[in-house]
């Protein structure tokens, strides 16, 4: 079982930026961010196919936020522009190794998961 590890979560304040990574030991065909604030359930925030570079984004951080992929590294980034409050939360790394089946933004759709890297903006 492979299991994605997360950094690059902290605090910052709102308007600043942030950049996420996510390094997995194994090949994996999907990559996701997910989010999950106090209270809430876990949403996606971005997805993307990393052979092809397809991608899509919630739209609440449609314009701010930007996923990409290395190949060549298989680390996973979110990089994170013009955040606001509401942007707090556990952010997690998930991946599956196959095509999905269901809505990409969906949590039951992904096999692998990272203990989660924490970003919290303030006002």
């Amino acid at each position: 079982q492979v299991q994605p590890v997360e950094s690059g979560g902290g605090s910052v304040q709102a308007g600043g930026s942030l950049r996420l990574s996510c390094t997995a030991s194994g090949a994996f065909y999907i990559k996701a961010w997910f989010r999950q604030a106090p209270g809430k359930e876990r949403e996606g925030v971005a997805v993307i196919v990393t052979g092809s570079g397809a991608t899509n984004y919630a739209d609440s951080v449609k314009g701010r936020f930007t996923i990409s992929h290395d190949n060549t590294k298989n680390t996973l980034y979110l990089q994170m522009n013009t955040l606001k409050p509401e942007d707090t939360g556990m952010y997690y790394c998930a991946a599956r190794t196959w095509g999905l089946s269901g809505p990409w933004y969906l949590r039951t759709s992904y096999s692998s998961w990272g203990q989660g890297t924490q970003v919290t903006v303030s006002s």
